[in-house]
């Protein structure tokens, strides 16, 4: 048997392909080096067996992702026969030995069946291979898991410092019927904590609801979803009108832009933050009639200065910003921003991608505003929205301001979905919508947020957006010069924790991101600081063992 399925989609199986053998070296490298410094670290980053050739490796794998791994090798002598002589004389009489090594599990991994499942995949392998005991060196620190899973010590243990291990044998033949009860009562594998912008983890009935058959666009089935998805929408919003659209957020300030451009109006864009920036860059490309006021990021507007500001342009007759600046977590205070713009008959535009579901947002009087089926709707993404309270007539073709089609809000005013739309996304979001309780959300969100906060400040951690105006759900965290948040984000990954490090701009400032926009247990929150607090230790040992590393080479040259 050189491989076995199990239904959550993982694999165990014997290592075979090079990506494989690739994943095993970086993996035996995270434990052996970093976690438990059985050996010196390298710039590579990864640490080759010296038994390699040897070794049968049983992995377990999902999705192109190494999640454990084991090794056994049946060549003397075994590494143990160079730790403790005669070895036969402590160990059952008339067995045949195999030796285990290098268990290795993603720490994400560790508290589920994977490691039950990992043995008994290795033990009806080595069964068939004709072994009936299998030996190893077992690590101190799981002394109690081994035990569990029928490994019996013997002999003195082995080695020094940190790295200490307990000479351990395992009888095949009785393994299945020790570990059969364990392997009932054990979790599946855990699931992730997902603490990103998007996409975010949904409910299991969004996830039903996304599997449905597809049904057509212009059928009466589609019709009734889109009307139901609307009517919360508004409900949701104080918006008179929503459109939905098939696309990212994206699409939906695109269609705004178009639209601004069609009315050909001067305005002002608000900048505080990336988003801030993106939404100039829309109104470029759309050629605005525009000027631009711009502060710090991670600093939300100051109404006094916003009232200055407009004096100052009394031509100004739309304004367009973030509701939430996603990159900092600042929440920009809009309902005193739209009384200031409804005294000076200024039409007031939103980005709402990331407000929307997350905070009670009331856009009663607001001109256009933008918003996303992927972060705070929890819900899939690939959905967007235009929000409004005015109706909108299509362009003409032909006609100087005729807008694209694709971009051109009135030809869904009079249609379902003018063009191709995806049921199943849009029977996803219904799901998120139906029944979705928002002042709870809301009231629960604003605790967790507020708790995280604090845990982390007590931690050391500094917080981009200052304690006035944030949204619970996005929390950006400046890390030190000396701590990278790459390095970070990755150590927490193979903790199971997904956070937000990966886009350029936080990768240039070296920030990392944690939001609370989908859905993610009690537990998985109340774990996150101290799993941030030890990966932030944890690369910060490792880069100073690599440039202590890099320097003795240098030296040894």
């Amino acid at each position: 048997m050189e491989k076995m399925s199990t239904t959550a989609g993982t694999v165990f199986k014997i290592a075979h392909e090079l990506w494989e053998f690739e994943a095993i070296h970086r993996l035996n490298y995270r434990t052996f080096v970093e976690e438990i410094p059985q050996h010196p670290a390298n710039a590579d980053a990864r640490l080759v067996d010296r038994f390699h050739a040897e070794n049968t490796y049983c992995i377990c794998v999902r999705d192109m992702r190494l999640l454990a791994m084991v090794c056994m090798r049946s060549a003397r002598p075994f590494s143990l026969d160079q730790k403790i002589a005669d070895i036969e004389r402590l160990l059952p009489a008339g067995k045949s030995l195999c030796e285990i090594r290098l268990l290795a599990v993603e720490p994400a991994f560790r508290h589920s069946r994977t490691t039950l499942e990992l043995f008994r995949f290795l033990a009806q392998y080595a069964q068939a291979k004709g072994f009936d005991l299998g030996i190893m060196s077992g690590t101190t620190r799981q002394t109690k898991l081994y035990g569990r899973i029928g490994f019996v010590p013997f002999g003195p243990r082995v080695g020094q410092g940190e790295a200490v291990f307990q000479p351990m044998y395992l009888s095949l033949d009785t393994f299945a019927a020790k570990t059969l009860p364990l392997l009932k009562l054990a979790p599946a594998v855990d699931a992730p904590a997902i603490f990103l912008p998007g996409p975010v983890a949904v409910s299991d009935a969004v996830r039903r609801a996304m599997q449905g058959a597809p049904v057509s666009h212009r059928g009466h089935v589609f019709a009734e979803s889109m009307r139901q998805v609307k009517r919360a929408l508004c409900a949701l919003t104080d918006a008179r009108h929503v459109d939905v659209l098939l696309g990212s957020g994206t699409l939906a300030n695109d269609m705004i832009a178009a639209q601004l451009k069609r009315e050909n109006r001067p305005g002002m864009v608000f900048c505080n933050g990336e988003f801030g920036a993106r939404l100039l860059d829309h109104a470029r490309r759309q050629h605005l009639t525009f000027q631009t006021h711009s502060i710090g990021w991670g600093k939300s507007f100051d109404t006094q200065q916003i009232i200055g500001v407009l004096d100052a342009n009394p031509g100004v007759q739309w304004l367009w910003m973030t509701h939430c600046e996603t990159s900092t977590g600042v929440l920009n205070d809009v309902a005193a921003i739209n009384a200031i713009c409804l005294a000076r008959n200024i039409a007031l535009c939103l980005d709402c991608i990331s407000s929307i579901g997350v905070v009670p947002v009331g856009l009663t009087h607001v001109y256009l505003a933008s918003g996303a089926s992927g972060k705070g709707l929890a819900s899939y993404p690939g959905l967007s929205m235009v929000l409004r309270n005015h109706d909108i007539a299509p362009t003409l073709a032909g006609a100087a301001d005729a807008l694209p089609r694709y971009l051109d809000i009135g030809l869904y005013a009079n249609d379902t979905s003018p063009f191709t739309h995806s049921s199943n996304l849009l029977q996803a979001l219904g799901a998120a919508l139906d029944g979705a309780q928002w002042q709870q959300k809301f009231h629960q969100l604003a605790r967790d947020g507020a708790a995280l906060r604090v845990a982390l400040r007590q931690l050391g951690h500094s917080l981009v957006a200052d304690d006035t105006r944030h949204s619970p759900a996005v929390v950006t965290l400046a890390l030190a010069e000396t701590t990278s948040s790459v390095a970070v984000g990755e150590a927490l990954e193979r903790r199971g924790f997904f956070l937000s490090y990966r886009s350029g701009y936080l990768r240039h400032r070296n920030w990392l991101q944690i939001c609370l926009m989908g859905w993610y247990s009690p537990s998985q929150l109340l774990a996150l600081p101290g799993k941030l607090d030890e990966a932030v230790r944890m690369s910060g040992t490792v880069a100073h063992e690599k440039l202590a590393f890099q320097k003795q080479r240098l030296t040894d040259r």
